[in-house]
């Protein structure tokens, strides 16, 4: 950690060397002119300065070449360009663009105050036309901006990614990329403690109400962590920075049983801006599902079939509070906290019905479990940003903590023909993060720049778990197969350099990071310990080029890693079902892989397609395999394989047909190859499947806006067996009210109820069929008032924009 810290001082002092440069120095032997200054006001028609307005300009010679800057707090922007000739545009939403050609010879050039017009439509209809589409295309990534998508309404973070292009989310909360579930999620471009021990419960505890879009990287370059095979997934939260006060109030209730209330204010004065909401809710998740189990012995077969009625759920609540303080034009600081506090009751009801060789009942079996469990998350972040002489000469710092605790405290009882068994769980589970990173972007001159970057993440997992059971004589007696103390300790330091250029129409972009990785996991009562320490090199390319009428293609490399987690290597996690164990292995070791990918992006004025050609090879990827014992009992646990390659096809379609209908088709196919042995037998699998997702939306006398939209998921298979095909249907009615103040909207979710897990297992000794559903079709009615804001609609528009310059998370 010592090393670390004087790591980032260095860093520190070598970016204000390099800000210090005397004004107009340039390297030795550069042949570009000396720039000059361009300056200029930028007001409204109350003659207000604009804040953040967007002020770039283009060479009349050579349109591709762009360069913009936002206005500053009061409205000032200055501009240094080299000598010539330029188109000059300034936008603003619900102000027309100003447009203007300018020449910059000997000299600077102070363009004075410069007012915007307010849009003409705007003072009758509230219509925004330059509103943001649902999906846009950056260099490295997508952004998808699901508050935007009426069947998000009421729903958690689990199920907006449930409708995000590429992501898929399984019936039992597991998110996955393009296929895999080796995929990284943050939370603004960081770790977060409601991801940190179990993603798929904290994503359920995460109200969509707070997300504002969520950015999909599939190659992601040297200045993103190597974690994740896929890729990373960043959920976006809401952060307003418009003068004044500010926000929005939403009210919803839904069946099942889904009753929400949420706030989200901001207020905007001089140098402060402060932002801040709050949210509670109760839910109700009703799921059932069904199985059956033949086993196949040497001597004898035999066979169950299970039923589980289920229904998850409960009280939470959460904060989150924060202050930029903009210390002058260049500089300023966030700091800002968030608290969440969860309590949820899940009962379950297992039925087994065991059968004989001939097919033949023998006894039924019911098992009930009343489980309790608490929850609470604390996070605290600090963020410094700095910018020089040039906008793009930039200076960030970042420290981040958080902590988290859930307690599961579960009675179980257990009825068969002639016993009775009862047992109970303890289960207490905390988690310490700690936060460093730093990063200097440098450019030499408008086409070249240079990166880097310093980051330390450490991270320790405690879970304290114990069951006991009660004897004969009415007396509690713990199991010690299912009693330990599991600690899991994964410390990860990281430095990159990246650096990017253009050359006429080629973009280029390649780097290297370079991360030590050092996990320990130590099981107290037996005193099993097993260390994990090496270092890695992920290098990354990323090659454009942009075709005269709205044309351009990319080509990608990166290397990922996809280290295991937390759940891969706990030994135990859950005793509900006591014929099925699911538990972790601490000897998981990590998976490797190299990723390429060729995309071609086109835009019309109406619409956009992306088509993307991808490939990953994986070293050591990780599967749970089943094994089954002569009782019946079935444990599944991960492994590593030993090879994976997929090979796909992506396709993402946006189009206005009208002003007032777009549609959207989102399409990924692959085929894969797994190879791998374990214990002498092998799991090799093949497979060619599919998923889609398309959306229709309609807007009907201007103030309703309809969308459907219909997802499938075709089967596949895996290496012990396949998973079947899944479909579901959504619909979605907004209507805006109270003069564009406040919208009513109602969501159906899985209208046809047939959103289920369906899979299949085949071993020598095992032949399992499976049915599950976590959630049941869900209805919501919600309704938003806006305080000091209105409604943005959108006209038309291309519904994607590529954007060739660095965006950050």
């Amino acid at each position: 950690m010592r090393n670390f810290l004087f790591l980032v001082l260095f860093l520190f002092a070598t970016a204000q060397l390099f800000a210090q440069r005397p004004e107009g120095g340039r390297p030795e032997g550069g042949e570009r002119p000396p720039g000059r200054m361009l300056t200029g006001l930028v007001v409204d028609e109350n003659d207000q300065p604009i804040p953040y307005a967007a002020v770039s300009t283009r060479p009349l010679r050579d349109t591709t070449r762009v360069k913009g800057v936002a206005t500053n707090l009061d409205g000032t922007f200055e501009m240094e360009l080299r000598p010539g000739r330029f188109k000059l545009e300034i936008s603003f939403l619900s102000y027309r663009n100003y447009r203007q050609e300018i020449s910059l010879q000997e000299g600077n050039l102070e363009l004075g105050t410069i007012k915007l017009e307010p849009r003409s439509e705007l003072i009758d209809e509230v219509i925004v036309t330059g509103e943001k589409s649902y999906m846009e295309m950056k260099l490295d990534r997508r952004v998808y901006n699901v508050g935007k998508d009426p069947n998000n309404t009421g729903s958690n973070a689990q199920e907006i990614l449930e409708t995000v292009p590429s992501v898929e989310v399984d019936i039992d909360g597991t998110v996955s990329l393009r296929g895999s579930s080796n995929v990284r999620i943050l939370i603004d471009g960081k770790p977060s403690g409601l991801t940190g021990i179990s993603t798929q419960d904290a994503l359920r505890q995460l109200p969509g109400s707070l997300i504002e879009k969520v950015e999909v990287v599939t190659n992601a370059s040297a200045r993103y962590d190597a974690e994740g095979e896929a890729g990373i997934i960043n959920i976006v939260l809401k952060k307003d920075k418009r003068s004044g006060l500010n926000g929005s109030f939403e009210a919803n209730v839904g069946y099942p049983h889904n009753y929400g209330l949420s706030a989200n204010l901001n207020y905007r004065t001089g140098k402060v801006n402060i932002f801040g909401s709050v949210g509670g809710n109760y839910r109700e998740r009703p799921g059932s599902g069904s199985s059956f189990q033949q086993f196949f012995l040497e001597d004898t077969t035999f066979s169950y079939e299970r039923t589980r009625e289920q229904n998850r759920g409960g009280y939470s609540a959460n904060g989150r509070f924060g202050i930029d303080y903009f210390i002058d034009k260049k500089t300023n600081i966030t700091a800002s906290g968030m608290y969440s506090r969860s309590w949820n009751k899940n009962l379950s009801k297992l039925v087994y019905t065991d059968f004989d060789e001939n097919g033949i009942a023998t006894q039924i079996v019911n098992r009930d479990e009343e489980e309790n469990e608490t929850g609470e998350n604390i996070e605290a972040s600090l963020n410094f940003r700095r910018t020089f002489k040039s906008e793009e000469q930039l200076l960030t710092a970042d420290f981040s903590w958080f902590t988290r605790g859930d307690l599961e405290l579960g009675d179980l009882t257990e009825e068969g023909e002639n016993y009775v068994l009862l047992q109970r769980t303890e289960n207490l589970e905390s988690n310490q993060n700690w936060l460093a990173q730093t990063d200097y972007v440098h450019p030499f001159n408008d086409k070249v720049k240079l990166e880097t970057g310093l980051k330390a993440t450490l991270r320790r997992i405690n879970n304290d778990y114990q069951v006991e059971q009660q004897n004969d004589s009415s007396e509690w007696e713990i199991l010690d197969q299912f009693n330990n103390n599991f600690v899991f300790d994964e410390n990860v330091y990281a430095a990159y350099l990246m650096a990017s250029g253009k050359i006429k129409r080629f973009s280029l972009q390649g780097g290297v990071r370079a991360e030590y990785t050092d996990i320990t996991t130590e099981l107290k009562r037996t005193n099993e310990k097993n260390r994990q320490r090496y270092i890695s090199f992920f290098p990354s390319a990323h090659l454009s080029y942009e075709f005269p009428s709205n044309n351009s293609i990319q080509l990608s490399y990166s290397r990922r890693i996809s280290r295991p987690s937390f759940r891969e290597l706990i030994p135990f996690f859950s005793l509900t079902d006591n014929r099925n164990f699911f538990s972790g292995n601490p000897t998981v070791k990590p998976v490797f892989t190299h990723s390429v990918e060729l995309g071609h992006l086109k835009t019309w004025d109406n619409g956009s397609l992306l088509t993307s050609i991808y490939y990953r090879h994986s070293d050591g990827v990780v599967e749970r395999i089943s094994q089954s014992d002569s009782t019946g009992l079935i444990t599944t646990f991960p492994i590593n394989l030993s090879t994976e390659d997929a090979v796909g096809l992506e396709l993402s379609f946006s189009y206005s047909l009208f002003k007032w209908w777009r549609v959207m088709l989102n399409a990924n196919t692959y085929y894969s190859t797994t190879n791998g042995e374990y214990e002498d037998q092998s799991f090799s699998a093949e497979t060619f499947t599919a998923q889609g997702r398309f959306t229709s939306k309609w807007t009907i006398w201007k103030r309703l806006d309809v969308q459907t939209a219909f997802m499938y998921r075709a089967p596949r298979v895996t290496p012990q067996g396949k998973q079947l095909s899944m479909y579901s249907w959504d619909i979605g009615l907004t209507m805006d009210v109270l003069k564009g103040n406040g919208t009513i909207t109602f969501s159906a979710r899985d209208i046809l109820n047939s959103r289920r897990r369906r899979w299949e297992v085949n071993t020598p000794t095992l032949v399992s069929t499976n049915d599950f559903q976590w959630r049941a079709r869900q209805f919501t009615l919600s309704f938003t008032y806006r305080l000091n804001q209105k409604k943005k609609r959108e006209r038309g528009g291309r519904g994607g924009d590529m954007d060739m310059e660095r965006d950050e998370f």
